[in-house]
């Protein structure tokens, strides 16, 4: 039993999962900064056709979610990763190939977004679902915490890299280090030596909708991870809208230049780091259901800087918001993401992942649509502040939950239902 308690951190295939997926997302986020530069800079592309390229680049989520997660649960989690990240090199890839060519366009950048958005929505849900078979259930804090700092570390440094990449090599030679990125990930799943559970041998296999429907009850008849989603759901419209258009604010409204927009959004994703390290502090401290309650309600509330920023030193409101958006919604996140994999039973983990994706980054896409539309009938800025004041309002769905009426959130097994939170 000692070597299986070790902490998260001395397990060497926690540590290469971890280690993969750091790299991979910190080419992933200099993609999030590389990609919109092209569109806006290369391609000449307006607020609107930048709004399309968020949507095609999310709207996997409400279309393979789903029966994303019925094929996760049928499937070895590992080997399905690997497959992910081998896709994501060649689609990823494909960007500065042709832009070398002379042949990249729009239409190109639609495609590339959208299919590594399908990629990236399978690797997703088996990845949440494939840590409870490297940690132990009462580990499952402290290793989303690791991999939640170290999302938000690359958020950091992504951004950071790419800056110095885009201004050496410009914005579509940047995206080569995102597709490279994958090819490490693959490498690291590839050397670990632990074995998924074995899988149940039922005498029927139930149907794919069957399947699907199984998910989509469990998240909706919980009524933590009823509200969880919908609080989610919420952020995640509001929050696409600024990460779309946060771009074209500071260089067409504050005239920043490419090169430093990276370095601001790499500033404002240090809350990610902290949070993601705070996380079980506060919960151990304040309780895990307080915390992620009164994260989202209070200590997001500077993000209403975002839409102040402007020319000269003042642009620094825009990664002060950035900050306390990002240390709050990461360490709400992971008090209810080690929720759903500490109460979900392991066979139905992967439907319930994908059920729970599907509705709260389903709202991706329309977000991104929505703040393309608003953008270009009320402007840049005005777009800003919408979104801003909705993403401070998605907290309440947590506060009137059955959180408000618990100090920690339940992280064993259910035997039924949760009460109630009566009026809430």
């Amino acid at each position: 039993m000692g070597a299986t308690r070790q902490p998260p951190h001395r397990r060497r295939d926690f540590l290469l999962l971890w280690g993969g997926q750091t790299v991979s997302e910190i080419g992933s986020q200099i993609s999030v900064l590389a990609l919109p530069l092209v569109a806006v800079v290369v391609l000449h592309a307006s607020a609107f056709q930048v709004g399309l390229l968020s949507a095609a680049g999310t709207s996997a989520y409400l279309l393979v979610a789903l029966p994303a997660g019925a094929v996760v649960d049928r499937v070895a989690k590992r080997r399905l990763m690997i497959g992910c990240n081998l896709g994501l090199l060649a689609v990823v890839g494909s960007v500065p190939v042709a832009h070398a060519a002379g042949v990249l366009t729009l239409g190109q950048l639609y495609g590339v977004a959208l299919a590594s958005g399908v990629l990236s929505v399978f690797f997703s849900v088996a990845y949440q679902s494939y840590l409870p078979a490297l940690l132990e259930r009462e580990q499952l804090m402290d290793g989303n915490g690791k991999l939640a700092a170290s999302q938000s570390a690359a958020q950091i440094a992504g951004p950071g890299a790419g800056a110095g990449l885009v201004s050496l090599v410009g914005a579509a030679a940047a995206v080569t280090a995102d597709a490279l990125s994958f090819a490490v990930s693959a490498l690291s799943l590839a050397a670990i030596r632990a074995r998924e559970p074995e899988k149940a041998k039922a005498a029927a296999r139930p149907t794919l909708r069957a399947q699907i429907g199984a998910g989509l009850n469990h998240v909706l008849r919980d009524p933590i991870l009823r509200k969880a989603v919908a609080f989610n759901g919420t952020a995640n419209f509001f929050v696409i809208m600024v990460e779309t258009l946060g771009p074209v604010f500071l260089i067409r409204s504050l005239d920043l230049r490419p090169g430093l927009v990276g370095l601001l959004l790499a500033l404002g994703a240090a809350g990610g780091v902290a949070g993601g390290v705070a996380a079980a502090p506060l919960a151990r401290r304040v309780g895990s259901a307080r915390i992620s309650w009164v994260a989202m309600t209070v200590l997001s509330l500077p993000g209403l800087l975002i839409p102040l920023a402007g020319r000269g030193w003042a642009v620094l409101l825009f990664g002060a918001g950035w900050i306390s958006w990002t240390f709050a919604s990461t360490v709400t996140g992971i008090s209810l993401t080690s929720y759903r994999q500490a109460t979900c039973p392991p066979e139905l983990l992967g439907r319930v992942s994908a059920a729970a994706r599907w509705i709260t980054w389903g709202t991706l896409p329309l977000g991104g649509l929505a703040g393309g539309a608003l953008a270009a009938a009320l402007g840049v800025r005005a777009t800003l502040w919408i979104a801003v004041a909705g993403g401070c309002c998605a907290g309440l769905w947590l506060l009137f939950s059955p959180l408000r009426r618990m100090r920690d959130i339940p992280l064993g097994r259910l035997a039924g239902p949760l009460p109630a939170a009566g009026a809430a």
